[in-house]
């Protein structure tokens, strides 16, 4: 096969990233990009030297594309991806696979049904701090894993929410802090401490108003290998502090703080104290640049050249939504939730009553 030929569906800030990420691949191209909007679509198409379309159904009839990656907001990636699947092309999704598991579903067996690939953007699984990780905790050097816990204290403006109509929706964002931002680092987590089993959780709005999602959220959580857990998170720590993840295990420590692993403390006597530490004052997450979206993308097209599964595959993107929908179903119902889950039908009731959440955070 010689270049894998890319089509980007949706012309909002992430595209970019795509965009830049897929140029600087010697085996892939850009050759077209999807939007609403034609005069932001055609910009974005010059700049990159790409044709525009904005009539999906037309561009998704060109025989010059292989795979399509999808940058529109988080409730439509399902619906969008079917179509795209159902044209016969490979699809490659941002997080979150779409907001349901009903949907996520629905995608997964699609593009199974049509023999086509399909991954889920997690670009920071390929980071140096958690490839390093993992590859300590796959030769057993932590030991017996005893707890795993991420925490994102970020920080959202009330004018963050109010600038797009659909954030801070159930319907379109389909979640708040642990949904849009949180979502990269409870992927991350269960990755490197494995399946989750049970989950209890509180969420809810403290710092914004006219949104119906939460805006902090905190979790107690057990893997199936019997350890514990937790995920805390906020849009409400101003001015925004280092997002973290800590793994105790029998034989060790290790730290990871905005993809860096900034330490690892072993009793064989190995200790590690490295990595250039963010300076993150005044930032609510890490710079986004497109290294990482690079290194995925490049997954992808071994995977269509070589015909095997993306690294992050449907059923690998589904994990993290599975997580999320639990800690939101522990928090309205005030039960615990086991998994595996297989409805999130609750939704609708949760999207019903206006979310969790008074001003004083009660459910």
């Amino acid at each position: 096969m010689s270049k894998v030929k890319f089509a980007m569906i949706g012309s909002g800030a992430i595209a970019h990233t795509h965009a830049q990420a897929i140029s600087a691949i010697d085996d892939a191209i850009l050759v077209a990009i999807y939007g609403r909007s034609a005069k932001k679509t055609q910009q974005i198409a010059t700049q990159y030297n790409c044709d525009w379309h904005t009539d999906l159904k037309e561009m998704l009839k060109r025989t010059d594309i292989d795979v399509v990656t999808i940058c529109t907001p988080n409730g439509t990636h399902a619906d969008i991806g079917i179509v795209a699947a159902l044209a016969g092309k490979h699809v490659l999704v941002e997080k979150p696979i779409d907001v349901s598991l009903e949907k996520a579903d629905a995608l997964i067996t699609i593009c199974k049904t049509q023999g086509v690939k399909l991954g889920v953007i997690f670009q920071r699984r390929y980071s140096e701090g958690v490839v390093a990780l993992k590859k300590l905790l796959e030769e057993g050097k932590l030991g017996k894993l005893l707890f795993g816990g991420c925490y994102f204290k970020l920080y959202r403006s009330q004018e963050y929410y109010d600038s797009v109509a659909t954030r801070g929706t159930w319907e379109i964002d389909g979640g708040g802090v642990v949904m849009n931002q949180g979502i990269h680092y409870i992927d991350m987590l269960q990755s490197l401490m494995g399946p989750v089993a049970e989950v209890t959780a509180r969420c809810g709005t403290f710092a914004h108003a006219d949104i119906q999602v939460e805006d902090t959220a905190a979790s107690a959580i057990t893997f199936q290998s019997g350890a514990l857990g937790v995920i805390e998170g906020t849009t409400c720590a101003y001015p925004g502090l280092v997002s973290r993840i800590d793994i105790y295990g029998t034989e060790g420590t290790a730290i990871i703080e905005n993809d860096i692993l900034t330490s690892v403390q072993l009793k064989s006597g190995y200790a590690y104290n490295g990595g250039s530490r963010i300076d993150n004052v005044g930032v609510s997450s890490p710079t986004i640049t497109s290294d990482f979206h690079q290194l995925q993308f490049e997954d992808m097209v071994r995977a269509i050249k070589s015909d095997t599964e993306p690294f992050i595959s449907g059923e690998e993107g589904r994990k993290s939504l599975e997580i999320i929908l639990s800690i939101y179903q522990a928090a309205f119902t005030g039960e615990r939730v086991l998994l595996p889950l297989t409805d999130s039908s609750f939704l609708l009731e949760l999207a019903n009553v206006g979310g969790f959440c008074t001003k004083n955070g009660s459910l």
